[in-house]
């Protein structure tokens, strides 16, 4: 299967007037390769079959997108046909044809059931790490979990009298700073963040998953005959302290707040050292308020853990994409004001 020419400037687009308005994401150019990215898409309509479809990165493009700015597959569709910037983003001539909202929906889930989404992340975060956005050397590891809303959530009998509910979905019940007990039906998103707050690495469980147990997932920790190795300082709530990850992240790594139990209540140097430990832990929280605000992550949009899952990666990927555009544009004021 080829794929469609879309790039190609026309006679209308020779007539557009240049706004500073339309070159709002020119930057997200300035910190991705894109042509890297193509090259991980590439395999994708392999078949030489078929109608000429729209390229991969063209796409990709327009999923991130979606997830930069909490659009449905429909609103997706008519903002692309309208908004000059969406085409000079995804690099769609005036003159050529907007994907409509089916081609949106079949191409992410394609992208989920070839796997490229944890690998896209990856790469994208590569990416920004080769532009000294993302610290590298001497990084943190900041981890905690939110709890994100099933799109059905309430008990309610459908026509054939069964339940409504996302059946993948699972309760999840925290107590709040007010000491009120809290009940969600969804699925939580684990998060491990760095100090700038760009997602490293990311997974989604249903809600009633305890944080702790995707925590070697989200560190990646690897093991070698001698010992095991973490990637930096560990930071994280009370619910990840115990025996074992205290013996996997070691002492000059962990640095997971301390907990109180029974009949032996924390001293005074862990709760300082709580304090100044939950002051860089904070970070990851307010990552969580963002994606939820800006993003719509608060709210499942699918039905099953595995297409709200695909939606949670693309919008880890928006987020480190307008994250890094706007660390880079600071970068670039302050050397200009320093030349």
């Amino acid at each position: 299967m080829s794929w469609k020419q879309t790039a190609q400037n026309s006679f209308a687009d020779s007539l557009v007037v240049e706004h500073k308005s339309l070159s709002e994401l020119d930057d997200v150019h300035n910190i991705i390769n894109w042509s890297e990215i193509e090259k991980t898409l590439s395999n994708l309509y392999s078949s030489k079959r078929g109608a000429p479809s729209y390229p991969p990165l063209m796409m990709f493009k327009i999923l991130i997108l979606q997830a930069w700015y909490n659009l449905s597959d429909e609103a997706l569709e008519k903002q692309i046909a309208r908004d000059l910037m969406f085409r000079r983003f995804i690099d769609l001539s005036l003159s050529e044809r907007v994907p409509d909202h089916s081609s949106i929906w079949r191409f992410r889930q394609l992208l989920n059931t070839e796997q490229l989404l944890e690998p896209l992340l990856e790469q994208i975060n590569n990416h920004l790490e080769q532009n000294s956005i993302i610290v590298a050397l001497g990084s943190i590891n900041i981890i905690d979990a939110t709890v994100i809303e099933a799109k059905q959530s309430r008990k309610r009998k459908g026509k054939d009298g069964n339940n409504t509910q996302d059946p993948e979905a699972k309760y999840n019940v925290k107590t709040a700073a007010d000491g009120k007990r809290k009940t969600t039906y969804g699925f939580k998103m684990h998060a491990n963040t760095d100090e700038d707050g760009f997602v490293k690495k990311m997974t989604v469980t249903p809600g009633n998953v305890h944080d702790s147990q995707e925590f070697d997932k989200l560190l990646a920790i690897k093991s070698t005959k001698d010992n095991i190795k973490t990637l930096g300082e560990v930071y994280a709530d009370s619910a990840y302290a115990n025996k074992q990850n205290d013996k996997k992240l070691g002492k000059q790594n962990n640095k997971v707040l301390h907990r109180a139990y029974r009949n032996k209540p924390l001293t005074t140097q862990q709760k300082q050292e709580n304090k100044q430990r939950s002051s860089i832990r904070y970070i990851v929280e307010r990552t969580f308020g963002l994606l939820k605000l800006h993003h719509g992550l608060g709210k499942a949009r699918h039905l099953g853990i595995e297409r709200n899952k695909t939606r949670a990666q693309l919008i880890a990927m928006s987020h480190n994409l307008k994250t890094g555009m706007n660390i880079f544009k600071q970068m670039r004021d302050l050397q200009g004001c320093c030349v």
